[in-house]
C-alpha cells in the first residue's frame, strides 16, 4: 500500500547503528528500506518492528563492497519502490553498513585494505553514484564516519583513513548536487557499545572504562545516542544543514 511517507533506504539495517537508525525513522513517520548483508531474519524482524510503528519496510539482501552487484542491487530497489509504494524514488540514502579493525599501520595487509577500501569507500562512492537519479529532489545523503578522523587510538588508521576520504567526499556530493536540493551530511560516532569490530568497546571492560575516562559525559555511546540524530537529518527541522561533519561522541579526547 502506498503512503505519502518519506522513504530511507539504509545500508546495513539489520543490527547496530543501522538498526537503531531504522527504527528511529520508523518512530518520525519515514519509511525504510533497509539492507543486509546474510542475517535475513534479523532483517526480517526489524521490518516486523517499524511496521509495528505505523511505517511501511522492505529488507533487501545487500553486499556492501562488491560494486559489480550494485546494478543487480538498483534494480531490485527499483522494483521494490514500484511494488510497495508506487514511486520511481525515495527521499534519502544513509550509507551505514561497515566493518572495523584493529591493525596497526605496519601489519595491515593488502587484502584488509582492499576489503575495508570497498565497502567504506569505493562501494559508498559507486552505490552513491548509482542511486543519486532514484534520490528525489530536496532528499538527502547521510555518510557514516567515526570519531577517530579526529583523535587517533593505535590500529585504527586504515578504518579511520576511510572514513577521512568519506569526509572529503560528502562534501563534494553537497556542492554537486545541490543544485537538485540535496542536502549531504556525515555523521562521525564515538565508541558505541555494539558488536562492532567483534564487539570490543562493549565487551573488553578495560578499553570501556578508558573511553569513559576521557569522554565529557562520563561513559560510552550506546546506539540510542546516535540513532535519533541520523534520523533527525531526515527531517524538515534539520533541512538547512549541508555539508557538515556532526561528531556524536559525547565528547571524547577533548
Amino acid at each position: 500500500m502506498a503512503t505519502n511517507h518519506k522513504i530511507a533506504v539504509i545500508t546495513g539495517g539489520s543490527r547496530g547503528l543501522g538498526k537503531n537508525t531504522a527504527i528511529a525513522l520508523s518512530r518520525k513517520g519515514i519509511d525504510v528500506i533497509l539492507t543486509y548483508h546474510s542475517r535475513q531474519e534479523e532483517a526480517e524482524a526489524v521490518v516486523r518492528e517499524i511496521e509495528a510503528n505505523g511505517s511501511q519496510a522492505a529488507a533487501l539482501q545487500f553486499d556492501a563492497g562488491s560494486i559489480s552487484t550494485f546494478d543487480d542491487f538498483a534494480q531490485r530497489l527499483a522494483a521494490v519502490l514500484r511494488e510497495r509504494w508506487g514511486r520511481e524514488q525515495f527521499d534519502f540514502l544513509i550509507n551505514n553498513a561497515g566493518f572495523g579493525l584493529n591493525g596497526k599501520l605496519d601489519s595491515v595487509t593488502e587484502e584488509q585494505f582492499d576489503n575495508l577500501m570497498n565497502v567504506h569507500f569505493k562501494g559508498v562512492f559507486f552505490l552513491t553514484q548509482k542511486l543519486i537519479a532514484r534520490i528525489a529532489d530536496n532528499g538527502g545523503i547521510i555518510n557514516l564516519s567515526s570519531g577517530l578522523t579526529r583523535f587517533a587510538f593505535e590500529g585504527s588508521g586504515t578504518y579511520a583513513a576511510m572514513k577521512g576520504a568519506i569526509e572529503v567526499l560528502t562534501k563534494y556530493m553537497a556542492k554537486e548536487w545541490g543544485h537538485r536540493g540535496i542536502r549531504a551530511n556525515v555523521v562521525a560516532p564515538g565508541a558505541i557499545e555494539t558488536d562492532f569490530g567483534g564487539g570490543r568497546v562493549r565487551d573488553n571492560e578495560a578499553l570501556n572504562r578508558h573511553i569513559a575516562s576521557v569522554t565529557a559525559l562520563g561513559r560510552v555511546g550506546m546506539p540510542d545516542d546516535i540513532g535519533g540524530l541520523i534520523a533527525s537529518l531526515c527531517t524538515e527541522e534539520l533541512r538547512w544543514v549541508n555539508a557538515q561533519r556532526i561528531e556524536a561522541s559525547g565528547g571524547m579526547m577533548l
